[in-house]
């Protein structure tokens, strides 16, 4: 495997295409929205091929110390052959001193995709993310929060989403024990 990576475009069909079918469509962004905002020095919008074969993207928010990613998404067609794992590694390798966060849906007993969400969980744990003991609420759904390279600081998250958005989001943060 070359995992080769590529800004994504308005010609990304295999990416629209992926995200549309990786992601329900409350938690969705505008496709439109991501590839505009995408021109933003803080957002980063990846496309990973291996040859001419679209494998998965990532969309990435980048501020000062922290990076978060708000969607990543392999093609079924070539998820359990590392393709996932690499990606997690380029984007760890391009911002080597930063904190990189990741919210997933939470692993709740009666959650309609449990067994889907454990493996998710199980993923970025497996490649070198930590549970914060922290959740959040992103597009109406309550979120865990997991972090690689370093501590998980709430207040410091809290002020990435306002620098990132301009003031415009501020998602309440919690203990994971906290009731909600």
């Amino acid at each position: 495997m070359k995992l080769q990576v590529r800004n994504v475009t308005w010609k990304s069909r295999k990416v629209k295409e992926i995200y549309l079918d990786s992601f329900p469509k409350k938690e969705r962004m505008p496709f439109w929205t991501m590839l505009l905002l995408s021109k933003m020095d803080s957002t980063k919008f990846w496309e990973f091929s291996d040859g001419e074969t679209v494998c998965g993207f990532a969309y990435v928010a980048a501020v000062q110390n922290i990076v978060f990613i708000m969607f990543l998404a392999v093609d079924p067609a070539c998820r359990s052959r590392g393709y996932g794992s690499a990606a997690l590694a380029e984007i760890a390798r391009r911002f080597p001193q930063s904190k990189i966060l990741v919210s997933i849906e939470q692993c709740a007993e009666g959650a309609e995709n449990l067994e889907q969400r454990k493996r998710r969980k199980r993923f970025y744990l497996e490649n070198g993310y930590e549970e914060t003991g922290f959740m959040t609420e992103l597009s109406n759904v309550k979120q865990e929060i997991l972090i690689q390279n370093g501590e998980f600081d709430p207040d410091e998250f809290a002020a990435f989403f306002k620098a990132y958005s301009n003031g415009t989001m501020n998602p309440r943060i919690w203990k994971a024990e906290e009731t909600e």
